[in-house]
């Protein structure tokens, strides 16, 4: 690592400073997003494939209770199977990027502790990690493509926006969860609970073509509904109806989240070194 700049303590320039500092600390974010990767799979029996066995063991679920059992319709000509695993994408990656984002600062607490670097480093860290299992799982669902025969067509190159909107979507809530942790440790356990919480009323086993039109508006302040519309709707070949009211929902509801998660973390950091 390469020696850092002489670091200045300015006192009215700490808002300045501080922006600064996340580039000057970049190395910084490489080596605990690298760590994170290294810590996630080691000694573990089969290593990544965990994560491909969790999203797939829930799709098979999904399939079976939402297919066979309570017979809702796929969209279009669309392979139920594939209906759900292009749920699973963005939401495996909200939840695994905000169970690990809530708990990143107790995780680096010796670290936060004893030097000085700016704290916002660690949870972003620990989203973008969240990023190789969003990549291992998205080569699961491309093998399923080919097995089913199905194959996107110029809607794909809309993904990336949709997965900057699920980035924001963890980034945000994971800001606050992670600050809150550090002063209310009871956190650690609501945390599951919201994420198993939301994996049911987020349309991951089936469409949200069967919400009443009259409550889709109130159903997409869920900001997961319009992340994951987008994904179906990109990678599905447009089968997926594409709410735009909701997709535009989603996108405030994001920028909202994350300003306001940048505005409590930061109001709060300078008490993390002493509370935690």
């Amino acid at each position: 690592m390469s020696p850092l700049p002489e670091l200045i303590i300015e006192p009215g320039r700490a808002e300045r400073n501080y922006w600064r500092d996340l580039w000057r600390y970049r190395e910084l974010f490489y080596f605990l997003a690298w760590r994170d990767i290294l810590v996630r799979y080691k000694q573990t029996v089969i290593g990544i494939a965990w994560a491909l066995i969790r999203p797939f063991l829930t799709m098979v679920v999904f399939t079976f209770v939402f297919s066979k059992i309570a017979k809702l319709p796929a969209p279009g000509a669309v392979p139920y199977a594939l209906m759900v695993f292009a749920a699973m994408l963005p939401w495996q990656f909200f939840a695994t990027a905000l169970s690990e984002s809530s708990n990143s600062l107790i995780g680096n607490a010796n670290l936060i502790s004893k030097i000085y670097f700016p704290r916002l480093i660690v949870p972003a860290g620990s989203v973008i990690t969240s990023l190789v299992d969003f990549l291992i799982t998205l080569a699961l669902l491309a093998a399923m493509m080919i097995w089913y025969q199905f194959v996107p067509d110029w809607r794909i190159l809309t993904l990336p926006l949709f997965m900057v909107l699920a980035f924001g979507a963890a980034f945000g809530a994971g800001l606050w969860l992670c600050a809150l942790n550090v002063e209310y440790r009871d956190f650690r356990y609501i945390v599951p609970f919201i994420v198993q919480f939301g994996l049911y009323v987020s349309p991951v086993g089936f469409s949200s073509s069967i919400v009443p039109d009259k409550w889709r508006l109130l159903y997409s302040l869920n900001p997961m509904v319009g992340v994951i519309d987008g994904f179906r709707w990109a990678l599905l070949r447009g089968q997926s109806a594409l709410d735009l009211r909701g997709v535009l929902l989603s996108c405030g509801l994001v920028v909202v989240l994350v300003a306001t998660g940048i505005w409590y973390f930061r109001r709060t950091e300078r008490t993390f070194a002493d509370v935690i």
